[in-house]
């Protein structure tokens, strides 16, 4: 389990790294992307989620553990905002390797989302919500189903009202009707993966 971090950002020189990698990944993501739209689009949930961390850390600060977490999981976001989800290179690598019939980056970050982001939920809960034991561990799995599924309602609502024109390239479906139930199922699968390692790692702590 990650203990949060006490330090503050002004002294927290990991957080100061972690953020500056970030930058450069950002930018290196907004050099000619795929669809200058569709780069926007993706990275609007980014800045919302950068500017609740930073209001945020006024009343709570997670682990550096969680911030490494979180870093990772918005590189693999830049990624697919870059190249577009459909066409994301990695995913081509992993099409021609397991010879699927489509491009299944977005399955893996989908994935990530529920493995890489299980654990500052939790901490969220344990700090501000009280909660401890099971609760604190199984519940972060149900609201990562939650927020992917708020997520897959806003990608629609954002595509048809602000861009129009590219949401078939936004959405990303690859002519797949149940696109977003798969995309749900593979983030609640990683926070279910994220849950099972913890409970392993406690019992051979315990061991």
């Amino acid at each position: 389990m990650i203990a949060a971090t006490t330090a503050p950002f002004g002294s927290n020189r990991f957080l100061h790294v972690l953020m500056f990698i970030f930058l450069c990944v950002w930018i290196a993501s907004a050099v000619r992307p795929s669809i200058p739209e569709d780069w926007f689009l993706e990275n609007i949930l980014v800045f919302l989620l950068l500017a609740t961390l930073v209001v945020a850390g006024r009343w709570f600060r997670l682990s550096n553990g969680c911030y490494l977490l979180i870093f990772v999981f918005l590189c693999l976001h830049e990624c697919g905002a870059h190249y577009q989800y459909s066409a994301a290179v990695p995913g081509e690598w992993m099409k021609s390797v397991f010879h699927t019939g489509r491009n299944d980056y977005d399955r893996l970050v989908h994935f990530a989302f529920g493995l890489l982001l299980w654990n500052p939920q939790r901490e969220i809960l344990v700090q501000k919500a009280g909660l401890r034991g099971a609760w604190s561990e199984v519940l972060p799995v149900f609201t990562t189903l939650a927020f992917s599924a708020v997520y897959e309602m806003i990608e629609a609502a954002t595509a048809a009202v602000v861009d129009p024109a590219n949401a078939a390239a936004f959405l990303g479906s690859q002519g797949d009707q149940w696109d977003s139930q798969e995309d749900m199922f593979m983030a609640l699968c990683g926070a279910t993966a994220a849950y099972m390692l913890a409970a392993a790692s406690r019992r051979i702590e315990r061991s």
